[in-house]
């Protein structure tokens, strides 16, 4: 039901990488890109906006890369969506890069979306990286 971009999505591959490292160790957008198949331009920018707000920490030369600066654990999805998106609006329903949907004036179902969206959005607000990525599947 919730659809997470491609930028989110390699956001969270490259962390849980990262976080399934030993101590210490760097990793580089290139050691991802080539264990994922992800796209090295979109895959090294989305660690430079991770570097950038303070998420991840960059050693920079031949044998360089990057390591977490905190556990996954304090890390929330939605902090991670606000992040990598660059913006406050994340998680909002009933909107798109052009404002509010057409039928918002006129929509019998703005109060449930509403609803939902308070509902998500809290329950992805207390949603930890390490409780999302680090769960073995049942």
């Amino acid at each position: 039901m919730i659809k997470i971009n491609k930028k989110i999505e390699y956001a969270m591959i490259a962390l849980k990488y990262i976080a399934t490292q030993e101590e210490g160790k760097l990793t580089s957008a290139r050691e991802i890109c080539d264990r994922f198949h992800t796209p090295f331009d979109t895959t090294a920018k989305v660690l430079q906006v991770m570097n950038n707000k303070g998420l991840l920490s960059s050693t920079k030369g031949i044998k360089g890369g990057y390591t977490l600066t905190r556990p996954l654990s304090q890390i929330t999805f939605t902090e991670l969506g606000r992040m990598i998106e660059g913006k406050e609006s994340f998680g909002k329903f009933c909107e798109n890069s052009k404002g509010v949907c057409d039928l918002y004036g006129i929509c019998n179902i703005v109060t449930p979306i509403e609803v939902l969206n308070n509902k998500v959005n809290s329950f992805l607000s207390e949603l930890t990286l390490e409780e999302l990525l680090m769960a073995e599947h049942a």
